[in-house]
């Protein structure tokens, strides 16, 4: 491995992407930053010590600090006065892009208002690595992050979320990604295709795709491990479907309760089981 060149950072806020797998997926701009900044912070400083000793990083007397969402209003101040004194400091999230789901807001927020320097040093993230693997539209995302552990505010999260023009990613717990794909399904419907990106640029990568229904059965009691991305289709266009899913609860409720009758279309075309039921309580109000 070469040993980054060091040369002199001028003093500010450096924010460095890390890899999210393959350690050499690192940045040679990444690597310079890390040989060079007066001050490093980590989200976990054992995994920087690990990631600098693979490159060849040598960190002398220059102080490591750990900096993350249980320490930071503590250790923030520490990190403002040494950018207040002029030194750079660098900092890096255990894995990928630095506040994507992981601690650095408040410090980026604090250094800006502050007049500090705050620049980046971009890399690897999971987000786009998954939308690029994952099979669907990458025109318009939104990223959303974790969702709530408990199945009720997940559920109600995802409702919130099932009408957006975009495809979503979502990150989970290995421990969860069953009860968020059969939750998903039961919300935003079967049929809506998604994909499920695990151990994204390690040795045992992997990428499934198929419907939110398919992939919930799948997983549904399988043990995972790693760390898992969700992407999950938007929803179908309201101008373009309106009427055909319209015309299939007419059908449905010729032989169906309103709410079998909501359930079945919800599932069958994909859209959000809460507006099919309240199309469906109107087409009922008519006949």
């Amino acid at each position: 491995m070469g040993i980054a060149e060091v040369s002199v950072l001028a003093p500010g806020l450096y924010f460095v992407a890390t890899p999210i797998g393959t350690a050499r997926d690192i940045t040679l701009r990444a690597l310079d930053v890390l040989a060079s900044a007066e001050v490093i912070a980590a989200e976990d400083t054992r995994s920087m010590r690990r990631l600098m000793d693979i490159h060849g990083v040598k960190l002398g007397d220059r102080p490591l600090l750990s900096y993350h969402d249980r320490n930071g209003p503590q250790v923030r101040p520490r990190l403002m006065a040494e950018l207040a004194a002029g030194r750079s400091v660098a900092y890096a999230s255990e894995a990928g892009m630095p506040l994507i789901a992981d601690p650095g807001y408040a410090l980026s927020r604090d250094a800006a208002e502050a007049g500090h320097m705050v620049t980046c040093a971009p890399g690897a993230s999971a987000v786009t690595t998954a939308l690029t693997l994952g099979g669907l539209p990458t025109d318009r995302f939104l990223f959303a992050g974790f969702l709530p552990n408990a199945s009720g505010q997940r559920k109600s999260a995802l409702s919130e979320l099932g009408t957006v023009p975009a495809t979503l990613v979502l990150y989970e717990s290995p421990k969860r990604v069953g009860a968020l794909l059969a939750d998903a399904s039961g919300v935003l419907g079967a049929a809506r295709p998604a994909a499920v990106c695990r151990e994204l640029t390690k040795r045992f990568e992997e990428v499934r795709r198929g419907t939110l229904g398919d992939l919930a059965a799948q997983y549904d009691g399988e043990t995972v491990k790693g760390e898992v991305v969700v992407l999950i289709d938007r929803a179908a266009s309201d101008e373009a479907d309106e009427s055909a899913v319209k015309e299939a609860l007419v059908k449905a409720l010729e032989n169906m309760r309103v709410k079998d009758a909501s359930e079945s279309v919800a599932t069958a075309t994909g859209w959000p089981r809460r507006k099919v039921y309240q199309m469906a309580l109107e087409l009922a109000g008519k006949r």
